[in-house]
């Protein structure tokens, strides 16, 4: 993980214990025992039973008398980011129009911490093994829009994360070295765009350029994905003019209602 800031004296431990119990859950553990809770968070068991029985009092936990889940109101934390945000409302029909130009997937993401997440999408077909959705996350050094939102960062904050970074071979075509990453992340600052050839998962291809911000930085970057076997990766950066056309409007839109 990327270096975090040292807490001050506003700092409210049980507040972020809390908030690790929740994040424990994830697509591969839906459903929790205690013990499972305690070990993925580091908590003693009845630090973890009073998290739990607290977040079950609210409503965001349930339990069947030996393992516990999430609620669907948890969605509600998401959700008031989300519906702050200007941004996927904006997008979304600027990436409905390159996909039926284009007819493959698009989408755009933001750089949370060290993964992207999904903040809007138009999916032609499914091309993962798992569905991407709106706050979907991934490592953020094996897509292309990480690459290019890692590529924008302030010079600090880039060597903060590279210096952090535990890069997981996803496929054997993920980056190997953090030297290589930051080559990588150089070649797409210079060229301001993103190709990666089946990083994040075997028999998947995806564009990526940067949205930015009226003050000129990257906020957000837009992709087309599509699958090794329907397109070759020169099809593919021909879609890089109408990709670019597609973040400009979206800027464009940002600004006026910015």
């Amino acid at each position: 993980m990327a270096a975090a800031q040292v807490p001050g004296d506003g700092y409210v431990q049980s507040l972020a214990r809390g908030l690790a119990v929740i994040r424990a859950f994830d697509e591969e553990h839906p459903e929790m025992t205690l013990s499972d809770v305690a070990r993925r968070t580091d908590l003693s068991r009845a630090a973890a039973r009073r998290f739990l029985l607290t977040l079950a009092a609210l409503g965001y936990v349930r339990s069947d008398g030996r393992t516990f889940s999430l609620t669907p109101q948890v969605l509600r934390l998401g959700f008031a980011y989300l519906a702050s945000q200007t941004l996927p409302d904006v997008a979304q029909p600027h990436l409905q129009d390159l996909s039926e130009r284009i007819h493959e997937s698009t989408s755009v993401a933001v750089l949370d911490g060290d993964d992207i997440v999904y903040v809007a999408r138009r999916a032609t077909t499914r091309i993962m093994t798992v569905s991407i959705r709106v706050g979907t996350r991934f490592p953020a050094y094996a897509t292309s829009m990480g690459r290019v939102l890692l590529a924008g960062l302030p010079d600090d904050q880039r060597q903060a994360y590279l210096e952090g970074v535990r890069l997981e071979r996803l496929t054997p075509q993920t980056v190997a070295s953090v030297e290589a990453l930051r080559r990588s992340l150089d070649e797409v600052r210079e060229t301001g765009w993103c190709v990666l050839d089946q990083e994040l998962e075997l028999g998947l291809r995806s564009l990526a350029v940067p949205i930015h911000d009226p003050r000129g930085q990257v906020v957000a970057a837009a992709n087309v994905s599509t699958k090794v076997m329907s397109t070759e990766r020169g099809q593919l950066q021909g879609y890089l003019d109408a990709l670019r056309d597609t973040a400009r409007a979206i800027e464009e839109d940002l600004r006026v209602q910015g």
